[in-house]
């Protein structure tokens, strides 16, 4: 991989990262205003940065050896550069002035696995372009940016979770947070657990996936219930007075909203787990984002004697499974479940 000093013949002035994230209950709910659990993982995307000697922006991805070079007006390419741009767009428009910059990305959270890798990015550039610009801006402030940059330049009309777990969570805890009031705790994770991440090998792109459509239709659910979002109907009985598919949407994050908050009352580690197979059976069946990977890849972790609950993480279409196992049995698990899923002619990769 080529370095910023390969890529620019200098050194960084600045340098900063975000770790991805996985998310153990409260999928698709951060929309609707309603209550999420995400953790950090491991994997971190880095940013280096130095302001430009010469009034261009230039944006390196070491991971995919690709440079994007623009003036002030010019149009952006589409791919990668346009997280970094709307991050810079995004300041500009609360008043900071943001001069060219060279920027150099180098990131092992996975594209397309449901991690937020898109979240990392955004959250490792402003990180860098606060420190380099002396910008005032909190962690909590920085995540709504980072959010703002997605819809307006990637679109992607995506909630907070990502830019909060990410900006504002650590690998140690649950960050339960109410996504309508961004009111947050971190939360221990059950005891006596350790958390297995599998990447099931199967890509998805949110913007071109049913990502922007399944949150029309909360909208309209939401709309036909009489209610700001669906964060605001806890009966899932309501659900079954809306036309198809509807019923089922709205019934996911009813059900969703409720699992996130009995978690969050600090349950057992079977119960824990007990909701994550919940989770995934309602965005299989009810909000179906599912695809047969995935639940092949959830069937062979849920059927391990020492995993404890397993679900799809992210906003599905493929991408990671996440599972809920007894301490000092992730390697065995993962070992194990990988090899089961190659028999079914699938490649996964474990990533925690």
């Amino acid at each position: 991989m080529r370095s910023f000093s390969d890529v620019y013949g200098r050194s960084p002035e600045v340098r900063s990262q975000a770790p991805g994230r996985v998310n153990l209950l409260g999928e698709h709910t951060d929309y609707n205003d309603g209550f999420v659990l995400p953790t950090t993982i491991p994997q971190l995307t880095r940013i280096e940065l130095a302001k430009s000697r010469d009034g261009r922006f230039k944006f390196y991805s070491a991971n995919l050896d690709e440079s994007v070079v623009y003036a002030e007006g010019e149009e952006v390419p589409e791919g990668f550069a346009r997280y970094v741009f709307g991050c810079i767009e995004v300041l500009k428009q609360r008043g900071h002035r943001i001069t060219p910059v060279e920027i150099h990305i180098r990131s092992d959270v996975p594209m397309g696995g449901g991690l937020s890798s898109s979240a990392a990015l955004e959250v490792a550039v402003l990180r860098a372009l606060r420190e380099a610009f002396a910008i005032q801006l909190d962690d909590v402030e920085l995540a709504k940016l980072a959010q703002q940059a997605e819809i307006e330049y990637a679109g992607v009309r995506c909630g907070i979770l990502d830019q909060m777990a990410t900006s504002l969570g650590d690998s140690k805890h649950m960050l339960f947070l109410d996504t309508r009031t961004l009111e947050r705790k971190l939360l221990p994770l059950p005891s006596g657990t350790e958390l297995v991440v599998i990447d099931s090998g199967i890509a998805r792109t949110l913007a071109t996936s049913g990502y922007n459509e399944r949150r029309a239709q909360c909208e309209e659910a939401a709309r036909l219930l009489g209610v700001k979002a669906l964060r605001d109907v806890t009966d899932p009985m309501r659900a079954d007075k809306l036309p198809p598919p509807l019923d089922r949407r709205a019934r996911h994050v009813i059900t969703e909203n409720a699992r996130v908050l009995r978690a969050a009352q600090g349950v057992s580690a079977k119960e824990f787990g007990e909701l994550m197979n919940a989770s995934h059976a309602s965005l299989r069946d009810d909000y179906e984002v599912s695809v047969e990977g995935l639940d092949r890849l959830v069937e062979l972790l849920q059927k391990q004697p020492d995993v404890l609950g397993a679900r799809l993480t992210g906003a599905g279409f493929g991408g990671a499974c996440v599972a809920l196992v007894k301490e000092g049995h992730g390697a065995s698990v993962k070992q194990s479940v990988l090899t089961q899923y190659a028999e079914l002619g699938f490649k996964g990769e474990a990533l925690v």
